[in-house]
């Protein structure tokens, strides 16, 4: 891990990409996982919207992303880094991602499901502006978890906007700080 995390690209996911990103799926849930299939039928699906993260070094996928368009709102259904690269910012750079996508697709709302017990996304998730509205009762079938349910106020109001933009210039500031 010697290399500079934060030099990182974001390209649509593709099928060449899928075992890679498989690899990080089983890691991530080694006990409820999503097959190459389903993600197969994701990329496929015109609703649907999936990209991976990669360093632009090793081109070793470290991460992914994906949400569906539904009329005026983006359902976030996953975001996921590789286990040796957690902590470095990059689900905060795919999540800035996916707002930038919503924003470019004139998208207003944003909405998730996360398990209760994840604690990091969650606060990933709030430092975004998402507030729980919700929770689905044993929603995880691999251990019968909770989900709380987030959601985002219209993501073209001010307040969002300008936390936003606050979230970007921390990025910029850190990925300046590490060239």
């Amino acid at each position: 891990m010697e290399n500079n995390i934060l030099s990182v690209k974001i390209e649509r996911m593709t099928r060449e990409k899928l075992s890679e990103v498989v690899e990080i799926e089983k890691l991530v849930h080694p006990n409820h996982h999503w097959s190459r299939d389903s993600f197969l039928n994701e990329i496929q699906n015109k609703l649907a919207n999936y990209f991976c993260l990669t360093d632009t070094k090793t081109n070793k996928i470290l991460g992914y992303a994906g949400f569906w368009e539904i009329l005026e709102e983006a359902h976030i259904t996953s975001i996921a880094v590789h286990p040796d690269y957690r902590r470095l910012g990059l689900a905060t750079i795919l999540l800035k991602h996916i707002v930038k996508s919503c924003y470019k697709k004139m998208i207003k709302y944003i909405t998730l499901e996360v398990r209760a017990g994840n604690i990091p996304a969650i606060s990933l998730y709030e430092k975004f502006g998402f507030k729980s509205v919700g929770r689905r009762k044993k929603y995880y079938q691999d251990n019968n978890e909770d989900a709380l349910i987030m959601f985002t106020e219209n993501i073209w109001f001010d307040t969002f906007k300008t936390n936003f933009l606050k979230i970007e210039q921390e990025i910029h500031k850190a990925k300046s700080e590490n060239e």
